[in-house]
């Protein structure tokens, strides 16, 4: 059984479905950034998802041809096409999905927020060229902070006249799993049948995992509070335990590959799939981008779903995160408004 069929926990069955119907429906995706970290076992798990007819690799590094070439010898049936240089237009061209991880890791001590002045820029060209070569697109963002690029991209897609906000998604979806892991221990729950609802963004204090909406939970108050820390800081707990080597790589990938099957599911016209994503959404006053859960359909987000109900240390934790999601969602547009060249 492939690796992927145990990435979407929401509906097994129909995940059965789709890797083993021959009638399908088959799309292009490409991946940005193929030959790095995240990329590379991003590109391994897509390779594997028959959904997939086209898997179109792109980066700078040297060694993508080497990376289709590896990928292209699997016995899967998606083709595989490798480019480098200036080819990202054509590694993009007419794609249905494209995946961004490119960009620089977090390194010990750094903040996403480290990684805005180089990862910026990456983005920034990304999506120019993404709106003008397949502007009907899903455009799926990991590079980080992606509190601050997904509203990037949005400024960019705006200026090449190819934005569509039900289409461009922050994926946030490591937050999930990780919850998901995480309450399972404590628990001692099935983390394939424990599904965390994790809002806010994608760095630190604004990950916000709602605990309180855990059906037959019970944590004391300590364990709430250790939990919700850990979720918020995961990152460093491998960038630690990697020794300054790197940072959450394969479990992003796993992530990667989670959301990006269940955007083409809901673009092959199953209904009822929802994940957490970092969207234009104005379920928050006074912000322009957040994440929650939302359904997909062929068209991208069909539809926002509220917080809900939440206890008063999950308001708390919010109120916290409000000003630091404003204001990363607000450099973002200040940094495209101040590149007249984009």
């Amino acid at each position: 059984m492939s690796v992927l069929l145990r990435s979407v926990k929401s509906s097994s069955s129909s995940v059965a479905r789709a890797f083993h119907s021959s009638a399908a429906p088959a799309y292009k995706v490409a991946v940005v950034g193929a030959a790095g970290g995240i990329g590379a076992p991003l590109s391994l798990l897509l390779k594997q998802n028959p959904l997939v007819t086209h898997l179109s690799l792109y980066d700078v590094a040297s060694v993508t041809p080497g990376v289709g070439a590896d990928l292209g010898h699997m016995d899967t049936p998606a083709k595989v096409s490798a480019h480098t240089g200036e080819n990202l237009s054509e590694a993009l061209k007419d794609a249905d999905v494209i995946v961004v991880p490119a960009g620089i890791p977090r390194k010990p001590g750094m903040t996403r927020d480290d990684l805005f002045a180089t990862n910026a820029g990456i983005v920034a060209n990304i999506a120019k060229v993404a709106g003008q070569s397949a502007p009907n697109a899903s455009l799926l963002i990991i590079s980080n902070p992606v509190n601050s690029t997904v509203p990037i991209c949005a400024e960019v897609l705006k200026k090449v006249g190819s934005y569509n906000k039900n289409k461009l998604f922050g994926v946030t979806t490591l937050d999930v799993v990780r919850a998901n892991t995480f309450i399972a221990e404590n628990q001692k729950w099935d983390v394939t049948k424990t599904n965390v609802r994790v809002v806010g963004g994608h760095a630190g204090i604004t990950i916000l995992p709602l605990l309180s909406q855990l059906k037959n939970a019970k944590f004391s108050k300590e364990d709430k509070e250790a939990l919700t820390q850990r979720i918020m800081f995961g990152g460093d707990e491998v960038v630690k335990a990697k020794g300054g080597s790197g940072s959450a790589t394969l479990s992003m990938a796993y992530a990667g590959a989670r959301f990006t099957h269940s955007i083409l599911r809901a673009l092959k016209g199953e209904k009822g799939v929802i994940e957490c994503s970092y969207v234009e959404s104005s379920i928050v006053p006074g912000l322009t981008f957040f994440s929650s859960p939302i359904e997909l359909g062929v068209n991208g987000v069909e539809k926002i779903h509220p917080i809900g109900d939440i206890d008063e240390f999950e308001k708390k934790k919010l109120e916290e995160a409000i000003p630091e999601l404003k204001a990363s969602i607000e450099k973002g547009i200040q940094y495209v408004k101040n590149k007249p060249e984009l």
